[in-house]
This record gives C-alpha cells, sequence and structure tokens, in this order.
C-alpha cells in the first residue's frame, strides 16, 4: 500500500472506530471490524474509489451489520443477556460527543436499549443521530431505499426514546454529588439512605462478575438498595476475587458518573449510574475481566483524583 492511501486509511481511523463502537458496542469488536475493514481497503482497487471515506464508511457498516447478524452474536446478546463494554472519559471511541445525541448514543442505557433494534435500525440510527448522515447517503451505504432509511429511523427514534429513561442531561456536578452520596451510603451499610436515593421506577443489572450464568437484574428500590448493601459489603471471598482490597473512585464512563473499583493500579469492577432529578434512575453493574480491558488500560494510563473510599 502506498503512503497516499495509508494516510487516507488512517486519517478515518477514530471516526471509523468510533461508529464500530456504536454499532457493536464492544471496544474489542469494534477494533476487529477496524482492521478487517483496513484489510479490504489493502486490497481494494483504490483507483476506481472516488470517495474514499463513503467507501470506508460503506465497508465497515456492513461488517459491524455482518457481525450482528451472525449466530454467534444473536447466541450471546439473546434475551438481553449481554451489556455493552465501558469506556472511561477521554477514550476516542467516545467521539464525536459535540451534541447531546452524539453523547448519549454511547451511554449504556441507551446502547443496551440499542440491543432491543433489528441490526439495520441500529445502523441507520447511528449514522443518522451520531455521525448526522443524510437518508441519501444512508441509503446508499446501506443499499436501502432513501424512504426506507427514513423509516428505519423512525421506528428505531421511537423505540430507544419510549423506553428510555427521561430526556435531558444532568449537570455532571449534580450527578457526581448523587453518586458521592450513594456510595458513602452503600459502604456504610445505610439501606434506608439508599432507598432514598434511587427513584421509584430504579433497575439494576449485573454481570455478576462474569460468575452467573444470567444477567443479574433488579427492579424496586428496596431490591436494588438490597442487592447494593450486598455488593458493597466487604467479606474475604469478594477480596480474593478482586485480587485483594479495592478502593473505590468516581469518574465518567459513557459519558454517566461511574463508580472504579480498583485493586493496584487495576480496574475489577465499574458501576455506572443513570440520574434523574437528583435521583438515580438505573445502574449497571459490569466486572467480567473480558469487558473491562480497555478501561482498565485506559486507567493504567490516567491520573486518577483521590479515591472516594480508601479502603474496603
Amino acid at each position: 500500500m502506498d503512503t497516499a492511501a495509508l494516510a487516507q486509511f488512517e486519517a478515518g481511523r477514530g471516526r471509523l472506530a468510533s461508529l464500530a463502537y456504536r454499532l457493536l458496542g464492544s471496544a474489542a469488536d469494534a477494533e476487529d471490524a477496524v482492521q478487517d475493514t483496513f484489510l479490504r481497503w489493502q486490497a481494494a482497487d483504490r483507483e476506481r474509489v472516488a470517495v474514499p471515506e463513503a467507501w470506508l464508511t460503506k465497508v465497515l457498516t456492513n461488517l459491524c451489520l455482518d457481525r450482528l447478524r451472525s449466530a454467534q452474536a444473536r447466541h450471546e446478546r439473546a434475551a438481553g443477556d449481554w451489556l455493552p463494554e465501558p469506556l472511561l472519559a477521554g477514550d476516542p471511541m467516545l467521539d464525536p460527543a459535540d451534541t447531546f445525541e452524539q453523547r448519549e448514543s454511547v451511554s449504556l442505557a441507551v446502547l443496551t436499549l440499542m440491543e432491543r433494534l433489528a441490526p439495520v435500525e441500529r445502523a441507520v440510527y447511528v449514522l443518522r443521530e451520531a455521525f448526522s448522515y443524510t437518508h441519501a447517503e444512508i441509503a446508499g451505504i446501506l443499499d436501502i431505499t432513501e424512504s426506507a432509511s427514513q423509516q428505519h429511523a423512525h421506528r428505531a427514534r421511537e423505540r430507544v426514546t419510549a423506553e428510555r429513561r427521561r430526556g435531558g442531561e444532568t449537570d455532571p456536578a449534580t450527578a457526581r454529588r448523587v453518586v458521592e452520596e450513594f456510595l458513602a451510603a452503600a459502604t456504610s451499610g445505610r439501606t434506608e439512605r439508599l432507598v432514598a436515593l434511587l427513584t421509584d421506577d430504579v433497575t439494576a443489572v449485573s454481570d455478576g462478575a462474569g460468575l452467573a450464568r444470567r444477567l443479574l437484574r433488579y427492579r424496586t428500590p428496596e431490591r436494588v438498595a438490597s442487592f447494593v448493601r450486598g455488593g458493597f459489603r466487604p467479606t474475604a471471598a469478594k477480596r480474593r476475587l478482586a485480587g485483594g482490597s479495592p478502593s473505590f473512585h468516581i469518574a465518567p464512563v459513557n459519558g454517566s458518573p461511574a463508580v472504579l473499583a480498583v485493586v493496584d493500579g487495576r480496574v475489577v469492577g465499574v458501576v455506572v449510574f443513570g440520574v434523574s432529578d437528583g435521583k438515580v434512575a438505573s445502574l449497571h453493574g459490569i466486572a467480567a475481566a473480558g469487558r473491562l480491558a480497555r478501561v482498565a488500560e485506559t486507567w493504567r494510563r490516567h491520573r486518577p483524583d483521590a479515591p472516594a473510599v480508601a479502603t474496603w
């Protein structure tokens, strides 16, 4: 490959990775899709490619759709037994993040909701909402009609809007303060304070540190508070599983406040909070090592603030 062709690809690599992450919900799978796109670019008759960015976007998007439609992906994501891979603030895969729609498209809540969309609906939604492609451009990328693109976008937007939490963004300082109060209550055993910090329709989902066969789901403030209190109660077995006694840090993950459990500089768990009207509306707990590789690597390069809870 000549230098110019390589430069063309590298100039768009970040955008391709961000698109793939939104389509697949996995940084590792996104990186694989970008690499596969590069191999296609290497083998292409590039003299016949009029607009490299459009060609690369089309190839990348359709490779992601193939992954979403595969039998393995359908099995892994069946019945909602799948959580997105969390990303720490500053990760380039979270870009672009200039608008509310772009930031929302990488929230764990919306990435999880998009699992319920058909693959082509998901692609249209991401291309339109996060990357501002016109319906004519999306039609060319997906080999569908412009009318079909508009219909897919309408259905996807309706489904996501109907099921996501109350609209609008919470001020980051307010959200962090709520999470600080929540963490203090969780680690001190004040269950009644936990209940008071939860919305009436709160939901919590956890991968059970990868040990459970299915995702753990909880509803109602009382059940969620009990689950959280049990999760944050220190035991010798939990310390063995984590590889030591973690400290707890508060940092943005996928645009939302999160608590990171860290042992010797290694992230061993992440709880991402959805905050609405000064209360916690949702929690996503992720501790399976396979889902934490990228956030752990980013954390190692990060200069963290002092822990919110230093000993456990």
